[in-house]
């Protein structure tokens, strides 16, 4: 693993791997580090097309933490590792890392395109995280039931089907999952307070992919599509008959609409 100092001095961990133009991947909430997209095969496919940098959020993996938690530090942590490339990227990111991308894309000059996978934004009196959800977190956390708050996040905030669960339970990095539920709260709660301001983004000209699926609650694709008119070169895929996590789901869909979109945009 390599690592890029960010702006507040805590050192942020990315693996680089593959050839060709950089790709920099975001994992989401609850989704451990750069080895979630080794789920599916997705990163290893990505690696025949691209330098691919896959980082570890603020607190998991390799990467360092502070003492206290600021979710602005995370959006920090992503520019910095987009800044490590000689060229300018494709940022990709998931739920929590999507939001962590799009604030990203404001403090950076590296970016050629975007790619957001549901980030979570409240938008037209939505509610994504219920308050007494969080408090349930930390009171399991204090109870050491790591694994259960884990499963709360996965039902209650990403909305994820019990037979996707089920397939995530299965997964060979289940149980360092586990050991990084400690993080959900604090960033869930933060998500929680961020306000979405359209104009801030209307600067980023990036072309820019939105993803979403069919079957994931209303507020997340309702965020999706608000992103998407805040943003002035988006465009939103549909993911029929998928949710939240698409790229376990349906990991040739996911990868055939990135791959497109990327191609398109060269």
């Amino acid at each position: 693993m390599d690592k890029i100092r960010s702006a507040d001095g805590t050192y942020i961990a990315y693996e680089k791997t593959g050839s060709g133009a950089p790709l920099v991947l975001v994992p989401g909430g609850g989704a451990n580090d750069h080895r979630r997209w080794d789920l599916a095969g997705i990163r290893s496919a990505l690696e025949k097309h691209f330098t691919v940098y896959a980082m570890d959020g603020r607190g998991l993996g390799e990467s360092g933490d502070a003492a206290e938690y600021e979710l602005g530090r995370e959006f920090e942590d992503v520019a910095a590792v987009v800044d490590v490339s000689d060229e300018p990227v494709t940022l990709l990111g998931h739920s929590l890392g999507g939001l962590l991308a799009l604030e990203a894309a404001l403090r950076t000059d590296n970016l050629h395109r975007l790619i957001l996978y549901e980030p979570p934004v409240a938008v037209g009196g939505s509610k994504l995280i219920s308050g007494e959800t969080v408090n349930e977190m930390k009171r399991l956390l204090e109870d050491g039931e790591n694994e259960q708050v884990l499963m709360l996040f996965l039902k209650e905030v990403a909305k994820i089907a019990p037979a996707e669960i089920e397939a995530l339970r299965s997964a060979p990095n289940w149980q360092d999952r586990v050991k990084a539920a400690h993080t959900l709260p604090r960033a869930l709660e933060e998500v929680g307070e961020y306000q979405f301001d359209p104009e801030r983004f209307e600067r980023i000209t990036a072309p820019t992919l939105l993803l979403t699926g069919s079957e994931s609650p209303p507020p997340m694709k309702e965020a999706t599509k608000a992103i998407s008119k805040a943003l002035p070169n988006s465009r939103i895929v549909v993911f029929d008959g998928h949710g939240h996590v698409a790229m376990n789901t349906a990991p040739e869909l996911f990868l055939k609409e990135v791959l497109a979109f990327i191609r398109e945009f060269k």
